[in-house]
C-alpha cells in the first residue's frame, strides 16, 4: 500500500504506533494513522491524516500498513453483514455486497480522478500547502494563459495573492540550452545534483542546477530554495532566474557567475595571486552587506545555515553573491534562535553552539562569516590549517598573533605589494569577534558592516576563541555538507521561546 499524500499530515517522532492510535481514536478529526518508519526496525514515530486520503495505490511488492479509522455506524454495517447469514436471506447480503461493491468502485474513480487532477498541477510546479513547511513560505505554482514555446516570461510564480515573479520555463528550452545536459556543460557537482552551463536563445548565460534522483532531500530543497530566494533581491545573492518542474524533472535556473565560487580562488595557488588584498575587502565588504540583508533587511529573516567560501560566487566583476539556500531557515516575527536535532553544515564553519547542541541562529553564520573573513585574509582553508607544534587551528593561531601585536603576519604571502596595514587589522580583528564561542558576544551584521567600513571606529577587544562544549555528539543525528557533495537529511526543528 503506498500511503496517502501526506501535504496535511502531521508527524509524531517519539510516539509508539500504540499511542499513535490511542491518539487517533481521541481525535474527532482523525481519518487514519501509520508508521512513520517501516525501514530499518525503528518502532517509534507515526503519521496522522486529518483530512482526505488522496493519492493511495496498492502494490504487491510494498508491503505498508494503513489503519483507517471508521465511524461506529460502519462498524457495525460490517458486523451485521457477517451475523446477516444466520439471521436474513441471502439475496439481502448479496444486495448488501453489490451495493458496497458500486459504492467502492464509484469512490475509487473519485480518488483517481483527484489523483489524476493532482498530478497535472504538480506537473505545472512544486505545491505546498500553507503552514505545512517548516518555517518557510507557502509556494504554489501556475502558468498564466499566454505563452511561448522558448522562454516563458510571462508565466510567473505566484503564492497566494503575492506575485513571487518568477517564470517557468520549458524543459525543451532547458534541454537546447545545455545541449541535452552533455558533459561538456556540466560545471560541477553537488549534493542537490549537478549544475550544467546553458545558453538560451537570446543569447544569455544561466547555470542550471538540475535536481539528482539519488538525492535523498532533494525536493525539500527545491522548494525551498524557491520559496526562499524568489523573495530575495540584492546585488550580493545569486539571482535566481527561474525554475522547470517538468514530468520528473526538477530544475533551477540561475544568473550565470564567470568566476565559479570564492574557494577557486583563495585556495588555488595561481588563481589566489590574482586577487590583491583590495579586492579580497570588497569581496569581504560585500558578503557582510549580503548576510547583513538576510538577517535584518528583507522581508523575512533567513538563516542560511551553511556559509563557507564554496557558497559564495563571483560574478564577472568579482563581486561576491550568497548562494545555496537549500538548508536555509527563515525566523518569523520576534523568532531569534531554533533548535534542531538534525544538524545539517560544513565543520570548520559551523559555531560550537550549533555542532555541538543543535542551536542556530542569526549568530550561527555570523561565526561562519567570521571563519570565512580568516580564509580570505590567510589564503588557508579552515579544515586544512593547524599548528601541530601550538596545538592551534586557524582562529587560535590568528588570536595568538592578534593579541601578540603581529596580527598581519596572517596575509597570504601570494598577494605580494602594499596594503591597508590597518584596513587588514581591522578585517581580522572583526573576524576575532564573530568567531567568539559565545553568540551574545558575537556583533550583529549591522555592526559588522559599520566596523569594517569605519576606518577610525574604535573596535571591542576580541576574545579567545574555543570550544563550547554542549550535549554529546551522539546524543543527536549529523549531515555534514561540502564542496563536492552535499548529504541534508530531514531534520525535527523547535523554536525556542
Amino acid at each position: 500500500m503506498k500511503l496517502p499524500e501526506a501535504t496535511n499530515a502531521t508527524v509524531h517522532a517519539d510516539m509508539t504506533l500504540d499511542e499513535c492510535r490511542q491518539l487517533c481514536l481521541a481525535n474527532c478529526s482523525c481519518r487514519a494513522y501509520s508508521a512513520a518508519n517501516i525501514s530499518g526496525g525503528v518502532d517509534r514515530g507515526c503519521v496522522i491524516w486529518a483530512t482526505d486520503l488522496l493519492n493511495m495505490r496498492q502494490y504487491p511488492a510494498v508491503v505498508q500498513d494503513l489503519y483507517i479509522r471508521l465511524a461506529q455506524s460502519d462498524v457495525d454495517a460490517l458486523n451485521v453483514s457477517v451475523a446477516g447469514k444466520r439471521r436474513r436471506p441471502m439475496v439481502i447480503a448479496v444486495a448488501a455486497a453489490i451495493s458496497g461493491a458500486l459504492l467502492l468502485a464509484a469512490a475509487g474513480c473519485l480518488c483517481f480522478w483527484r489523483y489524476k487532477a493532482r498530478r497535472k498541477r504538480w506537473r505545472q510546479a512544486p505545491e505546498t500547502a500553507p503552514g505545512s513547511g517548516d518555517n518557510v513560505l507557502p509556494f504554489r505554482a501556475r502558468k498564466h494563459p499566454a505563452s511561448s514555446p522558448a522562454r516563458d516570461s510571462e508565466n510567473k510564480m505566484s503564492c497566494g495573492e503575492d506575485d513571487l515573479d518568477l517564470p517557468l520555463f520549458d524543459l525543451a528550452v532547458i534541454l537546447a540550452a545545455t545541449d541535452n545536459f552533455a558533459a561538456e556543460s556540466k560545471l560541477g557537482e553537488g549534493g542537490f545534483g549537478p549544475v550544467y552551463l546553458g545558453r538560451l536563445e537570446d543569447g544569455q548565460e544561466v547555470a542550471v542546477k538540475r535536481l539528482s534522483k539519488k538525492s535523498s532531500q532533494g525536493v525539500e530543497e527545491f522548494k525551498n530554495e524557491v520559496r526562499l530566494i524568489a523573495k530575495l533581491q540584492h546585488r550580493n545573492l545569486v539571482r535566481l532566474l527561474g525554475c522547470c518542474t517538468d514530468d520528473d524533472e526538477r530544475l533551477l535556473v540561475y544568473e550565470f557567475m564567470h568566476n565559479n565560487s570564492l574557494d577557486t580562488f583563495i585556495f588555488d595557488d595561481a588563481k589566489r595571486k590574482l586577487l590583491g588584498w583590495s579586492k579580497r575587502f570588497e569581496i569581504i565588504l560585500g558578503i557582510a552587506r549580503g548576510l547583513l540583508y538576510l538577517h535584518e533587511d528583507s522581508r523575512v529573516r533567513i538563516i542560511h545555515r551553511d556559509m563557507k567560501a564554496s557558497n559564495v560566487l563571483l560574478d564577472r566583476n568579482m563581486v561576491p553573491k550568497i548562494s545555496d539556500f537549500g538548508i536555509a531557515r527563515m525566523f518569523g516575527g520576534d523568532q531569534t534562535t531554533a533548535y534542531t536535532l538534525k544538524v545539517i553544515g560544513t565543520y570548520g564553519y559551523m559555531s560550537p553552539e550549533y555542532a555541538m547542541d543543535g542551536v542556530f541562529s542569526i549568530k550561527s553564520d555570523i561565526y561562519s562569516f567570521g571563519v570565512m573573513v580568516l580564509e580570505i585574509v590567510t589564503g588557508k582553508k579552515i579544515r586544512g590549517f593547524y599548528d601541530t607544534e601550538l596545538d592551534l587551528n586557524l582562529c587560535g593561531y590568528a588570536w595568538m598573533l592578534w593579541k601578540e601585536g603581529r596580527s598581519t603576519e596572517l596575509l597570504d604571502d601570494a598577494m605580494g605589494g602594499s596594503c591597508d596595514h590597518s584596513q587588514v587589522r581591522r578585517c581580522i580583528q572583526v573576524a576575532l569577534m564573530c568567531v567568539d564561542v559565545q553568540p551574545r558576544n558575537r556583533p550583529m551584521m549591522s555592526s559588522v558592516v559599520m566596523m569594517l567600513a569605519g576606518e577610525n571606529a574604535t573596535l571591542p577587544e576580541p576574545n579567545e576563541p574555543g570550544v563550547n562544549l554542549g550535549r554529546n555528539r551522539t546524543d543527536t543525528g549529523f549531515s555534514e555538507t561540502q564542496s563536492e557533495f552535499t548529504v541534508t537529511t530531514t531534520d525535527t526543528a523547535h523554536s525556542k521561546s
